[in-house]
């Protein structure tokens, strides 16, 4: 038994050394604040150690079930007009020093903010590369629903980065 736990702590060790960071990526492309994505991830990384011995896809697993924490974060928010504290560093961020690439994750940030939440889910299931078949699988949606959502998400964004070169022509 004992070597059966050694090998089931690895197998889980190197997942969640290979998938937290993305899991963090993923709950903020989804709109989530930094801390609030790493304290999910935290979490739905905790619940998959200890159900590492059911689950079949680990990877899809943890996006849904860090998918409906965030839901679940999101609906237990009451308003706070306080000014947000500046974030801090943390290992499951990483620090990265080239200045285009963090305004390249600004702006895509900023984009994906102006998406309704059903939209911004789905792609953020799209940019870790499911298909709409596996996302409406995942979200237990039709899959035209997911197609359809994503369509309306690709136009949107397109409108939204048409106007802003044409209102900063360079």
């Amino acid at each position: 038994m004992q070597a059966r736990d050694t090998v089931m702590a690895a197998a889980f060790s190197a997942f969640y050394r290979a998938s937290t960071e993305k899991l963090v990526a993923f709950l903020m492309w989804q709109g989530a604040r930094p801390a609030d994505a790493i304290e999910i991830a935290q979490d739905t990384m905790a619940a998959a150690y200890r159900s590492w011995d059911h689950i079949a896809h680990p990877r899809a697993w943890v996006r849904r079930v860090a998918s409906r924490g965030y839901a679940r974060r999101i609906a237990s928010l009451e308003e706070d007009l306080v000014e947000t504290p500046p974030e801090q560093r943390t290992p499951l961020l990483r620090a990265d020093s080239d200045p285009d690439v963090l305004i390249e994750r600004h702006e895509v940030l900023r984009l994906l903010a102006l998406l309704p939440s059903r939209q911004r889910q789905i792609m953020a299931w799209t940019f870790d590369d499911y298909s709409p078949a596996e996302i409406a699988q995942e979200l237990g949606m039709p899959s035209d629903a997911v197609r359809s959502s994503l369509r309306k998400a690709r136009r949107t964004l397109a409108g939204h980065l048409a106007t802003g070169k044409e209102a900063n022509p360079q």
